[in-house]
Order: structure tokens, then sequence, then C-alpha cells
């Protein structure tokens, strides 16, 4: 009886922890909400331009597509599903895990400001999460569900629970994959306390790599993203599998079913080298 009581107030102790940091990352989000909806002019300018950005490089698809007629056997609405949902998922990922993004971690570390980061009460991971929250790039969520959106309305699809709840976890699998990417380039500057340029070759490039068919890219790359860098299981495998197309280099069906648990995995490890970044933070000076 005095182990279940025990267990029982484990759990009420975990639920009640879970709720509190609930709150207060809705706080502090609600202040970065508050701080960049002061100056509303600049807001709805830095939103548009970032819109207009996104806007103009799928306009840019869009015309130039239909005068091949495809991409390497892809249609425009093919593609569209592939750049939609590799577009939501990073724009996605960009919002949530801003904090973690290198420009914004190194200025923490530069100034010395992390270390008041560490002085606070609350956990180290979650006012990370909340220092940076991007709201005026809700614009292009709006617009990258649109182009997901017409994807799955032109590319033949028989849109069902399974398609559905594949595409799902794409998405999250990206949002998390990228994530992780984000957590690794912003804990590298507690060494090199500026950015690492190499590691946006692989968040911004990443995305842009996944965003069209992989068929368009040489063998050894294809492979690369494939067994080295595992971007081909975020949304090019399962889109393949809802088009109904076999995976290529005789890979199994089953490895379109992948996407959440590589991106799982990969933004674990990168939280586990952010502790150990922590712990080996010695601080500016400053």
């Amino acid at each position: 009886m005095a182990s279940g009581h025990t267990e029982g107030r484990r759990s009420g102790g975990s639920l009640d922890s879970l709720r509190h940091h609930t709150r207060l990352y809705f706080r502090l989000l609600g202040a970065q909400v508050r701080s960049q909806g002061a100056y509303r002019t600049s807001f709805l300018l830095d939103s548009l331009g970032t819109l207009l950005i996104t806007a103009a490089e799928f306009a840019a698809l869009a015309l130039v597509l239909p005068r091949f007629g495809s991409l390497s056997g892809w249609t425009l609405g093919e593609v569209c599903l592939l750049y939609g949902l590799a577009e939501l998922a990073f724009v996605l990922m960009d919002i949530l895990f801003g904090g973690f993004d290198a420009p914004n971690l190194s200025g923490h570390v530069r100034s010395g400001s992390f270390s008041t980061f560490l002085l606070r009460p609350g956990p180290l991971p979650l006012q990370v999460f909340a220092s940076d929250f991007a709201l005026r790039r809700v614009a292009r969520v709006v617009l990258a569900a649109a182009i997901a959106g017409y994807g799955l309305t032109h590319a033949g699809l028989s849109l069902n629970a399974e398609t559905a709840l594949l595409l799902l976890s794409s998405v999250l699998g990206m949002i998390a994959f990228f994530g992780a990417l984000f957590v690794v380039g912003g804990t590298l500057t507690f060494w090199t306390v500026d950015s690492v340029e190499a590691m946006n070759v692989l968040t911004y490039g990443g995305r842009t790599l996944i965003s069209y068919p992989m068929d368009i890219y040489g063998r050894a790359l294809r492979r690369t993203f494939t067994f080295i860098i595992p971007a081909a299981f975020l949304s090019y495998f399962p889109v393949l599998r809802v088009l109904g197309r076999p995976l290529p280099d005789g890979l199994p069906d089953w490895a379109a079913l992948l996407p959440l648990p590589v991106g799982l995995l990969a933004l674990s490890a990168a939280l586990s080298f952010f502790r150990f970044g922590v712990r080996h933070y010695q601080g500016t000076g400053t």
C-alpha cells in the first residue's frame, strides 16, 4: 500500500510539474508576443517580407516547371506536395526552435546573458525554447500549408487515414530533425562563440534539398542524404509511398514509415549534446 501511495504521489508530482512548466513556457511566449506586437508597423512589414521570400521562390517553381512538363517524372502537384511539406515543417521548426538557432544562442553566449538562464529556477531547455519566438513567420506557415494543400489535391492521391498519418509523421519528423540541427549548431557556439556556418549547409541547405525530388540529384549525393544524413527518410520516402511509387536503392516499403523515429532519434542525440555543452560552458567573463 505504501508503495502504491508513493507511486501515486510521484505521478501526481510529475503531472503538477508538467503543468507548471507548460504554464511557464506559454507565459514566456506571451511576453515574446507582446514585445513583438508593440511595434505593429515593423511587425507587419517584417511578416510581409518573410512571406514574399517564400512566395517568390514558389512562384519561380510554379511558372517554370509547367514549361518542361515534369521534373524527372514528377508533376507540378507532386513537387508542390514535397515542397509544401518541407516548407511547412521547416517554418514550424524555426518558430519552435528559434531560441536554439546559432545566431540567437551565440548572442546570449557573447553577451553573457546565457548565464542568467542558468540562475533562473526554470528548466534550461524550456528557457532557451522560449527565448525567441518568431511570430512574424506565421504568415509563411499559412502559405506553406496552402502549397501543400495544392499538392494534395493535384497529385492524384487517395486521401485516407493512412495517408494523413504518414504525411503528419513526415512533418513532425522534419520538425524534430531540423530542430536537432538547430540545437547542435547552437550548442557549438559554447566553444566557438560565433555561429558555425557549416551547420547552415545542413539546415537551410538540407531543407532546400528535400523540397525537390531526390531523383534529380546524382547517385552519390542521393546516397549521402539517405545513408549518412538520413534526410530522404523525412519526406521523400513517405511521399513516394503515398504516391504508390517504389523506394529507390532496393529499400523496403517500411522504410517510408520512419520519418518520426529518425527525427526523434536525432533530436534526442542533439539534446544530449546540448546538456554536454552546458556542463562544459564556462561563460565569457562579461
